[in-house]
């Protein structure tokens, strides 16, 4: 075959051109072309499964029944080469010191703690001996154990990096420890002897009043959650006298303000005006923009330190993995803790991981079709990829498991419809001006937050390594 170019000579040849070229004949034909492509555009998962609930007024109140207890808090280490400490402030974590404020005196317990490191295997305390002294696990893992009925023990919780026991000994004498604590890994452990309490305790009558006011509010009647008892009598004999009781309620509930993501899209008028067919320039400009909006609000749902989900769940529903990676054991025991989980949220790598474990165990989850995806289950619950979900330097992450809806006093999404100027259900689109260079703005704005209504509707396994 002979090509031409464009002088009319045949370039091997030199002969005279025969046909119109290819290149020529472009100049009147229609090129058929595609929507413009973002590589950005992900699933967005956890937007889609969300039910979102109308919030007038910009705010969402979440009232609760009264709470004596408050879940422990986790607290954070410094260290100067191999030497650990512990933040003085972060011992307010300590319900036994929930809001205290007295520097001087959480400075001085600080000074006070005693740093210990002990090996894989080694044990930190043995069930039956005197328990004298708050512990604290700086770096590492163990294990807390009781002995089991049939000889071998058994595994009541993972204790890892900032968890603590034993707060109770600084307040109560002659106890004995009901548990064992054995190291799983390396551990950094720093410890607060008990002696070392009623020497301050003795001298701050700031630290005397807190311990009277932690005392009095663990004395008051509660369920297992912490919650302020509800009087109730059952089975009772004829004409007994029926106890007397109300709900309180929290006197500060938490609320959540929408939060905003914003932003200036510009467009020339030449652009608006003359190239707009076949393809609307100014709506492919808006297109891309709210996509990239949204995938914004995902990642704050998930990673916003005020209300993301990565934040706001509750220390006593977040867990560890028994050996590094995620296994079936450890997101039973993620699911168990909660009724009617609705979904997993994981990065892929993650979820590749788990589908690792499974293969090495002979197991195949189940799948099920989800807006025409094939999803891997566990449990018949949804593992469903979110990779807005961190990935440590360390190739560790998390997995996420929720409970959702109102009625099931789970996880909601939060937005305001009817806004002006709305685009989207709760994204506005504001023409705002034309400025002297013949620039049209507009203004994209996406109002969102999240709640959860109680602690159990949000889980999270951390720390699960998906590099093995």
């Amino acid at each position: 075959m002979t090509y031409s170019n464009d002088s009319g000579l045949a370039p091997e040849s030199g002969q005279p051109q025969l046909s119109l070229s290819t290149p020529a004949a472009r100049n009147l034909a229609t090129t058929t072309k595609s929507a413009p492509q973002m590589q950005e555009i992900t699933s967005r998962w956890l937007l889609k499964m969300l039910p979102w609930v109308q919030t007038q007024g910009g705010t969402y109140r979440v009232n609760r029944r009264l709470t004596y207890t408050v879940a422990d808090g986790r607290l954070t280490f410094t260290n100067t080469g191999a030497a650990v400490q512990v933040i003085p402030q972060e011992l307010c974590q300590l319900p036994l010191l929930r809001g205290f404020d007295d520097t001087g005196v959480l400075n001085a317990l600080a000074s006070r703690f005693v740093q210990q490191e002990f090996a894989p295997g080694d044990i930190i305390v043995q069930s039956g001996q005197a328990a004298d002294r708050l512990f604290s696990i700086a770096h590492g893992k163990a294990n807390k154990l009781v002995a089991g009925k049939y000889e071998e023990p058994q595994l009541l919780d993972i204790l890892a990096d900032g968890d603590h026991f034993g707060d109770q000994v600084l307040v109560e004498s002659e106890s004995t420890w009901k548990f064992t604590v054995k190291a799983v890994t390396r551990c950094i452990v720093l410890s607060l002897p008990q002696q070392a309490f009623p020497e301050l305790l003795n001298q701050s009558e700031a630290l005397q009043a807190q311990v009277e006011q932690f005392r009095t509010r663990a004395a008051q009647p509660q369920n297992k959650y912490g919650e302020a008892l509800i009087a109730l009598s059952s089975s009772h004999s004829p004409e007994t006298a029926l106890p007397g009781t109300f709900v309180d309620y929290e006197l500060s509930p938490r609320e959540y303000p929408l939060s905003i993501a914003q932003t200036v899209l510009r467009v020339n008028t030449r652009v608006a005006d003359l190239y707009n067919e076949p393809m609307n320039q100014t709506e492919q400009q808006l297109r891309l923009t709210i996509e990239a909006l949204r995938e914004r609000q995902e990642h704050e749902l998930i990673n916003n330190r005020e209300f993301g989900l990565l934040h706001n769940a509750d220390l006593k529903q977040r867990i560890h993995t028994r050996s590094g990676p995620a296994t079936p054991d450890d997101m039973d025991e993620l699911i168990t803790r909660r009724r009617k989980p609705r979904l997993f949220l994981a990065h892929p790598r993650t979820i590749a991981a788990f589908g690792r474990e499974c293969n090495r165990r002979g197991i195949y989850p189940d799948t099920i079709d989800m807006d025409g995806s094939k999803i891997i289950t566990w449990r018949n619950v949804p593992i469903l990829p979110c990779n807005k979900i961190p990935i440590t330097k360390n190739q560790t992450s998390s997995i996420l498991v929720l409970r959702t809806g109102l009625e099931d006093q789970g996880v909601i999404g939060l937005h305001q419809t009817g806004i002006p100027d709305e685009y989207q259900p709760s994204l506005s689109v504001r023409l705002m001006d034309t400025s002297e260079k013949a620039i049209i703005s507009y203004l994209i704005t996406a109002y969102y937050s999240a709640a959860v209504l109680v602690p159990d509707a949000l889980g999270i396994l951390e720390d699960v390594e998906i590099g093995r």
